[in-house]
């Protein structure tokens, strides 16, 4: 699959964006990386001392020398713990805070751009991209800040003991920058493909888990594994690409590494059985050699790191490429309200046809209107113009106070604080059912709670041992699909707006249930309430009914 690939200047420019949130422990991490750098260039020279103190020569106190490596021990070791602390407990608060940004980001994005992504990608996006972006920032980049100046630092030191063997031990350097163009092209495709097929695996073990009920109930594991099998063959078959590309980059720059460690030590032998090297100087140009050449190691695999947190710039950039809602107050409406469709025309995508086509109806302030129709003829369709979550190619949707309606404005996502909506199915969330109900009314009393579950007929919920603080799994999980929907009924009431959607939201209910739940939501007539229902109790209790099918949508 040929994926299109963002140019690297607005990556970098969002990673800086990124990275000014993230300044203290980036800082922290800089701060330790020096004094590392430092302490690990100062016990060069403290074991170089001591070794020719040791061997005579130099003049010195031996004593005196080995306190000066442990000190400098114990010094390494406390940067070493500083740095840990730094990386484990302020690493998860910048994880934390940037998953929270970008997540409500999504939240904000336009519903019918945002459907085109599975969920288990986003949540793949944000959790491991997210992960790569904050740790290459605060961790990885101190880091090549540090490992940068000990090569500089070592590279100056050995230089002012021998240039010679400074610049042999150098010599690699030039290949890496040769090499590195060719490198970050190829390897971003394939990290791509990686981090993709990533992606997918985690959205059909999503679905798995969600929908196993329906696939026991058709015998579906074995198509479903299918998938899955399917999916991880061709991760594997991605990290297989990408591994032989990089252990075929690596060998060619170890070689070199290898080649140059060789000339090293075959240049301070030569020295030391002339008797121009000390045993203790020979010591210094290995370590020298090894810190020279261990932060060029660092810095090449810099590389890669940097390819993948570009990898994952461009994907949670892509989340952010969605359209989002515009922000701004919301736009209270008098009740009650008076919403408005005229000539409405609404489809998905060019090539699909209308479902909705040159539609107009009013629904009167405080009526109750069924909504009928058969599959596809566009019932979910008009929810979801009614909450803005979509919008019509042509015509206009409207709402006004009934006191004025004469005073239309267009309906937004803004006038969304107005509705409350019921959708079908179990919409429970995972927790107690006092967590669920407050989702509508985080400051609800309990006799607020306890008033809306009466009206919705779930008075059981009073009768359980824990009563509101029942816990409940995901989506409704303990709780029959009846008792599931009055709650969340009950949740729709408490949220208390005038304008009122139920999409099946009474599916589940027994006959007595039902009537008597409509007897209670509909026994003032104060709000606009609107049914989406195949069943005709329903249609007994409303003042409209509105007939969706091809005759009235095109």
């Amino acid at each position: 699959m040929n994926i299109k690939q963002k140019p690297i200047i607005p990556i970098v420019k969002w990673l800086w964006a990124v990275a000014a949130g993230n300044r203290l422990q980036t800082l922290l991490n800089a701060v330790i990386g020096i004094a590392s750098v430092a302490m690990s260039l100062i016990s060069v020279h403290v074991v170089k001392n001591a070794i020719d103190i040791a061997s005579h020569a130099i003049d010195g106190d031996i004593y005196t020398a080995i306190a000066w490596m442990g000190a400098v021990i114990i010094i390494d070791f406390a940067l070493s713990i500083s740095g840990i602390y730094v990386r484990n407990i302020l690493g998860v608060k910048a994880q934390n805070r940037m998953q929270q940004k970008m997540l409500e980001r999504v939240l904000r994005s336009e519903w019918n751009s945002r459907k085109a992504m599975h969920s288990g990608d986003i949540v793949n996006r944000l959790e491991g991209d997210v992960n790569v972006v904050v740790g290459f920032l605060t961790e990885t980049m101190p880091g090549a800040l540090s490992t940068a100046l000990l090569f500089i630092g070592a590279f100056c030191y050995l230089y002012s003991m021998d240039s010679t063997l400074a610049l042999i031990t150098v010599a690699v350097v030039p290949l890496c920058v040769v090499m590195s163009k060719f490198y970050v092209k190829k390897m971003r495709r394939l990290n791509r493909q990686v981090r993709d097929s990533d992606s997918k695996i985690q959205s059909v073990m999503q679905e798995i888990v969600q929908h196993t009920m329906l696939i026991r109930t058709l015998e579906g594991d074995q198509p479903m594994i299918g998938r899955l099998t399917e999916s991880h063959r061709q991760l594997r078959q991605n990290i297989v690409s990408r591994t032989l590309f990089s252990v075929l980059s690596n060998l060619t720059l170890n070689l070199g590494f290898a080649l140059s460690y060789l000339l090293t030590f075959a240049w301070s032998a030569i020295r030391l059985s002339q008797g121009s090297l000390s045993f203790g100087g020979m010591t210094a140009f290995l370590q020298l050699v090894s810190r020279i050449q261990g932060p060029a190691r660092s810095l090449a695999k810099l590389l890669p790191q940097s390819v993948a947190v570009i990898t994952a710039a461009e994907r949670l950039m892509e989340l952010e490429d969605i359209p989002e809602e515009e922000e701004g107050n919301p736009l209270f409406v008098q009740p009650p309200c008076c919403l408005n469709l005229k000539n409405v025309s609404f489809r998905y995508d060019e090539n699909s046809p209308w479902v909705l086509k040159d539609f107009s109806y009013t629904f009167r302030p405080g009526t109750a209107t069924a909504v009928m129709g058969e599959t596809g003829a566009g019932k979910t369709t008009l929810i979801r113009m009614l909450l803005a979550l979509t919008k019509p190619q042509k015509g206009s949707v409207t709402i006004a106070s009934g006191t004025d309606p004469q005073k239309e404005e267009t309906l937004t996502h803004l006038h969304r604080c107005n509705f409350v909506y019921v959708p079908q199915g179990n919409t429970l969330m995972s927790g107690t059912i006092r967590e669920n109900l407050l989702l509508a009314k985080p400051d609800a009393t309990d006799d607020e709670m306890r008033q809306a579950l009466h009206t919705s007929c779930a008075d059981f919920v009073l009768s359980m041992p824990d009563g509101l603080d029942t816990p409940c799994s995901e989506q409704g999980g303990g709780l029959s699909e009846g008792q599931a929907q009055r709650i969340a009924i009950a949740r729709a009431l408490l949220r208390d707006r005038p304008v009122m959607l139920f999409d099946e939201a009474t599916s589940a209910l027994d006959t007595e249930t039902e009537e008597q739940l409509l007897r209670n939501i509909l026994a003032t007539r104060k709000k606009t309430i609107v049914f989406i229902t195949h069943r005709k109790m329903v249609c007994q209790f409303c003042d409209n009914i509105l007939k969706v099918d091809s005759d009235t949508t095109s």
